[in-house]
């Protein structure tokens, strides 16, 4: 197979910014797809939103969302009524919104967008919790007309678009065009799929699943050689994911975690420090961004690999319903690693000292463990309900084979990811 890949050379983005989409445009047998593969880095809801509106605004045939957090008033109002004008001119619209995080309105949402004919589902409604059905779908998903995807960090809530000097929750999304999205057309539909080289692959994970997106993550910290940057909101690793990331600082490369230093989630903050100092002991930089909320979920390894999705490093997330994307593409990458390094530049930096005060000693490091041992024994009880069921996990593209490596082999060693820890 025949493959050529064209990347516009653009000047380097301010601090903070994200750059324009690069565009990869792809040969398959011998002749061009229709549409050229392109990944847009978007900073925000003030990046983001604006373009999904003008997908949906646009939407010919069928509009698929999947949300965590969908609120009724503010920027909410503005996808209920793009949403409903699709429909009303016999668009397809499917939307599936979570119980628990769409608990605030989310009734009201869903009553709002069936009496404009679009069909949605509530996913486990906060009563279904009493019946032990505690998963969650955690997932950001839009995709239009399975020409334009949208997948990241990113609710829809007024939380996400700064007014004045309140600045939005620092988070991240991807907007993708070209074949991935038929791609994740069919993922999303159950249809049969082929494999497809691309500079990005996308990973869904059903209930109990994560573990095989926690591998993704795994794989990339291990061969990092020169640097990871990780920028996380609800930073809570397994030990394994621990061991990983000491590892890589031991044998010379530069970690440097940015973690938040305010929280939506009562007592994440108190889990996630528990975890301080042995990091900062081991070399690891760690820095926590207080300018607002923190809600990326988002990784750079060398320069050469972005992760970000809905996945968080936390234990939760090994349970739940969750996206991530893979990208290999250079642009893209640096965009992600510049965003990331502006966030540090603002951010402040934590000493050994700070995180072994008497304070974090005596009390809230002892509190953070309790939260973390509670979070890993719910993650775990849902998992262990789960792995007694049919839960398809998923990967919607070949990454670009490793050096040294077949396709088939890359393909082969995604297959061995998708099975739970022994």
């Amino acid at each position: 197979m025949e493959r050529h890949s064209t990347t516009p050379v653009t000047t380097s983005p301010a601090p903070g910014q994200v750059a324009p989409a690069s565009s990869v445009a792809l040969a398959i047998e011998g002749r061009s797809t229709a549409a050229p593969e392109s990944v847009a880095l978007l900073d925000g809801g003030e990046q983001a939103y604006p373009r999904m509106l003008q997908a949906i605004a646009h939407a010919q045939s069928q509009v698929y969302l999947e949300v965590y957090a969908f609120a009724p008033a503010g920027v909410g109002a503005r996808f209920v009524e793009a949403l409903s004008q699709a429909a009303s001119r016999g668009v397809a619209v499917q939307i599936t919104i979570d119980g628990w995080g769409s608990a605030r309105g989310g009734r009201a949402v869903a009553a709002a967008l069936r009496a404009a004919g679009c069909e949605v589902k509530i996913y486990h409604r906060m009563l279904a919790s009493l019946i032990g059905r505690i998963g969650r779908d955690h997932r950001k998903i839009l995709l239009v007309d399975d020409e334009v995807a949208f997948v990241g960090g990113i609710n829809i809530g007024d939380e996400n678009v700064g007014a004045g000097v309140r600045l939005s929750w620092a988070d991240l999304a991807l907007e993708i065009r070209g074949p991935q999205c038929a791609r994740l057309g069919q993922m999303i539909r159950r249809e049969p799929r082929r494999a497809v080289d691309s500079a990005l692959a996308i990973f869904l994970c059903g209930l109990g699943g994560g573990w095989r997106l926690r591998r993704r993550y795994l794989k990339a910290f291990k061969s990092a050689r020169q640097r990871i940057h990780v920028a996380h909101g609800y930073f809570l690793p397994d030990p394994g994911v621990v061991r990983a990331i000491i590892a890589a600082a031991r044998r010379g490369v530069q970690v440097r975690l940015l973690l938040a230093g305010r929280s939506d989630v009562p007592l994440a903050r108190a889990a996630t420090r528990s975890l301080y100092r042995r990091l900062l002991a081991a070399g690891v930089f760690i820095h926590e961004w207080s300018g607002s909320v923190l809600h990326a979920k988002v990784a750079t390894v060398d320069g050469r690999r972005l992760l970000v999705g809905s996945f968080n490093l936390d234990p939760f997330s090994l349970a739940n319903l969750e996206a991530l994307v893979e990208v290999t593409d250079a642009a893209v990458v640096a965009q992600g690693e510049a965003w990331i390094q502006d966030h540090f530049a603002r951010s402040r930096a934590m000493t050994t000292v700070a995180a072994s005060s008497r304070l974090h000693r005596f009390l809230l490091d002892p509190l953070g463990r309790l939260v973390a041992r509670l979070a890993d024994a719910i993650s775990r009880a849902i998992a262990s309900r789960r792995q007694r069921q049919t839960s398809p996990d998923y990967a919607l593209s070949r990454p670009r084979s490793e050096p040294g490596k077949t396709a088939a082999s890359t393909a082969a060693g995604d297959s061995r990811d998708s099975m739970p820890p022994t």
